[in-house]
């Protein structure tokens, strides 16, 4: 007989996994509360550095059943999500996702539905990649200048280059001049 696990995640501590686990028992699924995995922990966190998932994971066999509520609970992006079920679905564990109408997504319904969302994902990424460098054509081709503004001034650059040349440390000039030290490396490097 397969066991059922529920795996409930919430990034703050403000926040409980009250209800999802009230979700997940009303879509039927009879979940042990000691099979019932909750964790605070950033969804930008990957699924298997989550120490509650790992622990998770390390307690699955092959025939149990995990049941979340949405994708998200289960990875921080379509690529990690999508590896977490691959790894699931090569131990027997069959996953089940409540927002998707509680598909199984190690079935072939339910990778055909994590194929579709990992290209539309996937399409997303590329989409934003594109505007972020058209933006930045753009704000070049009308003389912006692009990146992080200088700390220092082009006659602060020139003191720091004829400051170091006389032999004064980068830690001196840093404090002097109230920056880091790679600030200060990085006006000899372009002095080069």
């Amino acid at each position: 007989m397969s066991r059922v696990f529920s795996y409930c995640r919430v990034s703050t501590l403000e926040q409980t996994t009250d209800n999802q686990v009230q979700e997940i028992l009303s879509a039927g699924f009879a979940v042990e509360p000691k099979r019932i995995i909750a964790e605070t922990v950033s969804g930008s966190v990957a699924a298997m550095e989550r120490k509650g998932f790992a622990k998770l994971v390390d307690r699955l066999e092959a025939g149990d059943v995990l049941v979340v509520t949405k994708l998200d609970r289960l990875g921080r992006n379509a690529i990690d999500v999508r590896q977490t079920v691959e790894r699931l679905a090569a131990d027997g564990v069959r996953v089940h996702c409540l927002a998707l109408g509680g598909v199984d997504l190690t079935s072939p319904a339910g990778k055909m539905t994590m194929a579709v969302i990992s290209a539309v994902a996937e399409f997303e990424r590329d989409l934003l990649i594109e505007r972020t460098q058209s933006g930045l054509a753009r704000a070049k081709a009308e003389g912006k200048a692009l990146g992080r503004p200088m700390a220092l001034s082009r006659a602060q650059q020139e003191e720091i280059t004829a400051e170091r040349a006389r032999g004064v440390s980068l830690g001196a000039l840093a404090q002097r001049y109230g920056v880091s030290r790679a600030a200060i490396q990085r006006v000899g490097k372009r002095a080069l």
